[in-house]
């Protein structure tokens, strides 16, 4: 290797004109060497658009590519085309004939730049150029149009070349002030990364023609006076303003523009990690030397005037390693030092454990081979890595935590960075935030969250074989996944390739990461399950067809809002046949009773299981299974409390692939949803009511609270509506409950600020049944004997007047509520008959003239949870305090001795007052008549002794 003297300029003790000349040949004579390596990757069509690009700048010809006008900018500073030049432009365009021009013409075009990985060690065939045109600051608007439409054509032409070609439009004066285009490279994230940008800039870009960069001409030692050197070789004529261009210095960068590459390195390498992951270690490098920060571009100056020419170590990439190399053996980091070696080595991408193509190794592979060498690496090594086209799950999930690792310090270190120097970090904490989510979606484990193992590490991880094992271990049923076609006997012998306790949550995984495909043999054994081959095929196209992959980019902005459901897919039964005895002894059950909720005259659920697999906005896959006698009602509450507050909808699937009556479990759990949706989707709150098996549901359907309560019986059932309810909500029936019942007819009559009462005479035993149905919905229900209509029912329309009676008048005059109707309805035809339909009644016709014996309680609160009670029988007291426990007996002693003959009918009371213990909270009629029915028990109970 040649070794050069150092050049040391100093401005102060003044500059030779000679070092400058010897300084700008070093830089040029690396840029040569750099642009035949670029050259060297290229096709000759490529080679061709390269070559071509600074003539094509230089002037305006029809028969050129990128012609536009003849008043298109074009003149590149310092340019003359050579005759090889002109003799290729005319292979291209035959009648092509370069005219120079006799007086100095304008040049308004200052320099022309190539910018990326081209003439670097991971230059590869498909790298794309990113080209810099540099331009006067004095161009028009228009001027600037047709310079960018000639961009876009010459954009145009070298992809119908093969090549891939990126056109910047840089204005020097601007650029140098931070006022650029928000991208000025393919890879650029904006304008936050000014200065980090103009580093990689000066340690990277070949120049192809037009002026050099005074950058060049300021000693590393003297970047923090780059004005007053720069000044001082201009104005004393150093060097002409006309032969250099001025892009600026980097003696300080703004800690903001660390958080801002760190943070788009990041959002990069949650898909490519190798790619990222060397800029995102740079950027911790810079960002731990803050203030003062040494960067790279300043390294590769001071290396150009000690000498050190070679372009191998000058190389870009050599040049980031060898500084992080410095950084992690500093810190003792040796794990972090091996992914970055990998990561480099991924990166050049050459085979270097193969041997090479041609019998002459490319300079690219004898410097990795150098690197490899120093870095110790085994033929085994390089093996494993180059076959990496070939990895599967092992090995990927193992270099996936590697990768995480990194990512997740990388923005654990970028997070406390913000935190200690907030004055000088321009991203806000709202996209820390938004990055936060982004890694904890892609990363993150939780429950239920299918793992995504290969973030860009394999290129595809399909397997040509698999085999599924159902295992009934002694904690529960587990599923296995192993690779190859394995025998019954076989499977026992191997590590899983994976394994989980439901088959779903195993096949997800799989269809997530791509293990199975369409490609993918699977042997199975079932064992204790029922999953038969044709289940198995059916559910795997399922979830190809419902969440085909790969998935969508996320977005920032559903990043910003929470996550909601976008895609739901529930799964029924899976590996479980519900009618599975008569399957066996092959008897098919024959019944009116059709419906999968109660199936047959036994009334089966033959919903046993569900799968619920969601897709969220986040891209998060999550799976959840749903097993017991209320996993229908379980699922189905949380699907619906997964909508979001605006009423988004996830698209819901419901499938179901079991050998008994699948399509009907489906079309009839799907209905229930899309039921339960639109009355979601009205906004009023309703309850609806669910009969699976013999059990009844009720289900309170609250937007973002929905929640169900099991009640196994009808007397159960009749219990809980009997409940206060603050607010009316309508009571939804589904199709399916209460066949048969009396309740059925009357909760589909209900309607709200009505008191409705309901009858139903009983033929055998001469009894009637009421029901009330007061103005919130609770329901009251209590047998009487029936001589006639009016003596069934004065007594409780005596009551429920008195009550409303009492309760209008204790209201504010300035706040009046509506009256409450009390209607009457008969259920015909009588008992033991089924019920058919609801007749409305008169309500009974009290006469003022007909004497009735009027009994009044009055509840007032007691000692402890006892309650106080006064009884009044017209008008006469009955207090606790005189009668102590023989209360009701006085009471039923004084009616008795009221009566012209001691008959047993009973007492009914007529009037009750609870302001004492009520307040100012006013319950529903249905909580007046259970204390009524209490109060009368004890009444007509003490009757009945005497």
């Amino acid at each position: 290797m040649t070794r050069h003297l150092p050049l040391r300029p100093d401005i102060d003790d003044g500059i030779d004109r000679k070092v400058l000349t010897q300084l700008r040949a070093r830089f040029l004579r690396i840029n040569h060497g750099r642009r035949q390596r670029a050259m060297q990757a290229l096709s000759s069509r490529q080679q061709r658009v390269l070559t071509l690009l600074p003539l094509l700048f230089h002037v305006n010809h029809p028969l050129l590519p990128g012609y536009v006008s003849a008043l298109t900018p074009a003149g590149l500073a310092g340019f003359e085309p050579s005759a090889e030049l002109l003799a290729e432009a005319q292979r291209l365009t035959r009648s092509f004939a370069y005219k120079p021009a006799r007086a100095p013409a304008p040049t308004p075009i200052h320099g022309l730049f190539l910018m990326g990985s081209l003439g670097t060690v991971a230059q590869a065939e498909q790298s794309d150029m990113d080209l810099w045109v540099c331009h006067a600051s004095e161009l028009d608007n228009d001027a600037r149009n047709a310079l960018r439409r000639k961009c876009d054509l010459l954009q145009s032409w070298a992809a119908s070349q093969g090549t891939e070609a990126h056109f910047f439009l840089i204005d020097p004066e601007r650029f140098r002030s931070g006022d650029r285009e928000a991208r000025l490279t393919s890879d650029d994230c904006g304008t936050t990364q000014h200065f980090l940008l103009l580093d990689e800039f000066y340690r990277t870009a070949i120049w192809l023609a037009g002026r050099t960069p005074l950058w060049w001409l300021v000693p590393a030692i003297d970047e923090h006076r780059y004005e007053h050197v720069t000044e001082t070789l201009l104005s004393k004529r150093f060097i002409r303003a006309e032969d250099v261009i001025d892009f600026g210095h980097l003696a300080h960068v703004p800690a903001g523009e660390f958080l801002g590459a760190g943070m788009w390195q990041l959002f990069k390498g949650i898909e490519s990690p190798y790619k990222s992951a060397l800029k995102l270690l740079l950027t911790e490098v810079y960002a731990s030397e803050h203030p003062q920060v040494h960067c790279l571009s300043l390294r590769f100056k001071q290396s150009v005037y000690n000498g050190l020419l070679d372009l191998d170590e000058l190389d870009p990439y050599v040049l980031i390693y060898r500084r992080l190399e410095e950084y992690l053996q500093a810190r003792g980091e040796t794990e972090r030092l091996e992914l970055i070696r990998r990561c480099l080595y991924l990166k050049v991408n050459k085979k270097i454990s193969k041997p090479p193509r041609n019998r002459e190794k490319s300079w690219q592979r004898l410097l990795l081979e150098q690197l490899t060498g120093e870095w110790g690496w085994d033929q085994r090594q390089l093996i494993m890595l180059d076959s990496r086209s070939q990895w599967k799950v092992r090995q990927v999930t193992a270099e996936r935590q590697v990768l995480v690792n990194e990512l997740n310090y990388s923005y654990r270190f970028l997070s406390m960075f913000a935190r200690s120097r907030p004055e000088g970090a321009a991203a806000g904490t709202r996209d820390m935030a938004v990055l936060g989510r982004r890694l904890y979606a892609a990363f993150e484990r939780r429950a239920g969250k299918v793992e995504f193992i290969n973030p860009g590490i394999a290129p595809d991880l399909g397997e040509d074989t698999l085999t599924l094992v159902h295992n009934p271990a002694p904690r529960g049923e587990r599923w296995a996944l192993y690779n190859g076609s394995l025998g019954a006997q076989e499977w026992q012998d191997f590590a899983p390739l994976r394994q989980s306790r439901s088959l779903i949550e195993l096949l997800a995984w799989s269809h997530r990461n791509g293990v199975i495909d369409s490609g993918t043999h699977l042997s199975l054994h079932p064992g204790e399950s029922d999953l038969s081959e044709f289940e198995l095929s059916q559910l795997l196209g399922c979830l190809a067809q419902a969440l085909p992959m790969p998935l969508a980019s996320l977005t920032e902005a559903a990043l910003a809002r929470p996550r909601r459901p976008t895609e739901e897919l529930l799964l029924i039964n899976v590996g479980l046949d519900p009618l599975k005895q008569h399957s066996q002894m092959n008897v098919h059950m024959t019944s009116e009773r059709t419906d999968p909720l109660g199936y047959s005259g036994v009334r089966d659920n033959l919903v046993r299981t569900l799968d619920r697999i969601t897709l969220n906005s986040w891209n998060e896959l999550l799976v959840e299974r749903y097993e017991g006698p209320t996993a229908l009602l379980d699922c189905l509450s949380d699907v619906l409390n997964a909508r979001s507050a605006r009423g988004e909808r996830a698209n819901l699937q419901v499938s179901c692939y079991c050998r008994n009556r699948a399509v009907t479990i489906a079309e009839r759990v799907e209905s229930l949803f899309s039921e339960l949706t639109g009355y979601l989707d009205s906004g009023e709150q309703q309850r609806y009511l669910l009969q699976i098996a013999r059990r009844y549901h009720l289900v309170d359907l609250l937007p973002g609270n929905i929640r169900h309560t099991t009640l196994d019986d009808l007397p159960a059932l009749l219990e809980h509506l009997a409940q206060d309810r603050a607010e009316y909500s309508p009571l939804r029936l589904d199709r399916n409950a209460l066949e048969g019942e009396d309740l059925a007819l009357i909760l589909e009559t209900g309607q709200p600020a009505c008191v409705q009462v309901f009858y139903r005479l009983n033929d055998a035993d001469s009894l009637a049944q009421i029901t009330v149905l007061d103005e919130r919905g609770a329901v009251w229900r209590t047998q009487a004997a029936f001589h006639n209509e009016t003596s069934l029912l004065t007594p409780l329309h005596r009551f429920l007047q008195a009550m409303l009676y009492r309760r209008e008048t204790a209201q504010a005059l300035e706040n009046p509520q509506p009256t409450l109707e009390i209607a009457y309805y008969q259920l015909v035809p009588a008992a033991p008959l089924r019920a058919q339909h609801v007749e409305p009644r008169p309500a009974p016709l009290s006469d003022v003239s007909q004497p009735f014996y009027d009994v009044q309680a009055i509840v007032e609160p007691g000692s402890g949870a006892r309650a106080y009670i006064s009884l009044f029988c017209n008008h006469r007291e009955f207090s606790e305090l005189e009668y102590g426990e023989n209360l009701f007996a006085s009471v039923a002693r004084h009616i008795l001795a009221q009566r012209s003959e001691e008959q047993p009918y009973p007492c009914y009371i007529t009037d009750l007052d609870l302001s004492a213990l009520l307040g100012e909270r006013q319950p529903s009629v249905v909580h007046y008549l259970r204390y009524k029915a209490s109060l009368e028990e004890a009444l007509n109970s003490a009757l009945r002794t005497l």
